[in-house]
């Protein structure tokens, strides 16, 4: 697939480019981001570079993984990453990062319904998971703010830094932001 621009109120979601590696580099240097992520750690330049010159590329050629950087919408710096990744059986993981100094301004949540709609509309998913390391509270609080519903926790569910980790799940679905899915769904009554 083609990179695609995605627009919000007040973001533009936009294919990251070779001008946004000392922007992405200086971001993944703050210890919440290397600590809550599985970005490497420590996070030198040449990750930065590896990342937007090849993953990123690789990802939307191989239909594996739809990583956006995440800006003002008339212009300026990378603000946050996001990406749609691990598909199976319809469904795609969201995972994203917020730079320090652009967080609790509700840019993640607002990058999170976007990638959600294009997601249900565009790709045909089923479902939107999003995983976080127990304990990621401000993680888990932006995805309950896009109407993520908290399922549980998956035992060694997440593999960072060559360690198993617990990890919450949670699920968006079609129906949550008001739109039809592909297939019927039959929730369980209880």
């Amino acid at each position: 697939m083609e990179p695609v621009t995605l627009t919000t109120e007040r973001l533009l979601l936009s294919p990251f480019t070779a001008d946004d590696i000392d922007v992405v580099y200086a971001a993944c240097q703050d210890p919440v981001i290397q600590r809550w992520t599985t970005i490497p750690s420590p996070y030198e330049h040449h990750h930065a570079e590896h990342f937007i010159g090849q993953m990123v590329p690789d990802g939307w050629r191989r239909d594996t993984e739809y990583a956006l950087a995440v800006r003002p919408r008339y212009g300026g710096p990378v603000l946050a990453a996001i990406s749609l990744h691990h598909p199976r059986s319809g469904t795609w993981e969201v995972g994203y990062w917020t730079a320090e100094e652009h967080r609790g301004l509700g840019y993640m949540a607002e990058a999170i319904t976007a990638m959600a709609h294009w997601s249900f509309t565009a790709l045909g998913a089923v479902r939107m998971e999003w995983r976080a390391e127990v304990g990621n509270a401000a993680s888990r609080a932006v995805a309950e703010k896009t109407g993520v519903v908290v399922e549980g926790t998956l035992r060694a569910g997440l593999l960072n830094k060559g360690t198993l980790r617990d990890c919450w799940v949670g699920g968006l679905l079609p129906s949550d932001l008001g739109l039809p899915g592909p297939y019927p769904y039959l929730p369980t009554r209880p």
